[in-house]
């Protein structure tokens, strides 16, 4: 998997999570004892969202984080865009959203189009993490921010070996008996350790152009909350 690039990448991904769409929900759960409910929370906190505020939900999944966006504040226009058909599908059982399937690299938006971008899970997906970011600089209007929640690297502590354990062996396991597709629970640890550490992911939102840019850890140091702002 780590030596695809390009549309073979695309192509991987866009399997894997078509064939775990009906249960990614619950292996969330599982896998984060309950609290990736408390990480979208607090990503939808940092958009500090307003009402009439335009918000793309970009790689929404099964639209989790757009409908945390519009408990916090209903008033807000919400696009939710994924190039996953299957993830949207079922997201659709828990509620109308304003869906797109749009491809992150490409987005079908004119510039300046978007008050605010926030993804969850979406960044180590992608082939081109460079553009990606430039797509997203691009349609946020001035003063529009970006947060991006995502799995990261840890750094190297006493508890490293138990995330190695758990991260290698419990979730397979657990992704196994669940959905069957315990290949698709193996590709989360290694994508998540051939992503970029916190620290590298902050460097990539400043070459593209964001000021303003901070970053929180969770869960051992294995997620990442970031933000920052179209200055």
């Amino acid at each position: 998997m780590s030596q695809l690039t390009g549309d073979e990448r695309a192509t991987y991904v866009h399997n894997i999570f078509t064939r775990i769409a009906k249960h990614y929900n619950l292996m969330n759960r599982l896998m984060t004892a309950g609290q990736d409910i408390r990480w979208r929370r607090e990503a939808i906190w940092h958009l500090k969202l307003s009402p009439g505020m335009r918000l793309l939900d970009l790689g929404a999944g099964t639209g989790d984080l757009g409908r945390e966006a519009l408990g916090r504040q209903p008033a807000i226009h919400l696009v939710a865009a994924d190039f996953n058909l299957e993830m949207m599908f079922v997201g659709q059982a828990s509620g109308p959203l304003p869906w797109l399937n749009a491809d992150a690299l490409h987005l079908p938006f004119p510039d300046e189009s978007f008050d605010a971008v926030v993804s969850g899970f979406l960044m180590r997906n992608v082939g081109k993490l460079t553009s990606v970011l430039m797509e997203q600089y691009r349609i946020l209007k001035q003063g529009g921010r970006i947060v991006v929640m995502e799995t990261t690297r840890p750094r190297a502590s006493i508890f490293s070996p138990f995330v190695w354990f758990y991260m290698h062996f419990i979730i397979p396991l657990i992704g196994g008996l669940i959905s069957s597709n315990r290949e698709a629970y193996h590709y989360l640890p290694t994508s998540s350790e051939s992503f970029l550490s916190a620290e590298e992911f902050t460097g990539q939102l400043v070459s593209t152009g964001f000021e303003n840019v901070g970053f929180q850890r969770r869960m051992f140091g294995t997620i990442a909350i970031h933000w920052g702002e179209k200055t």
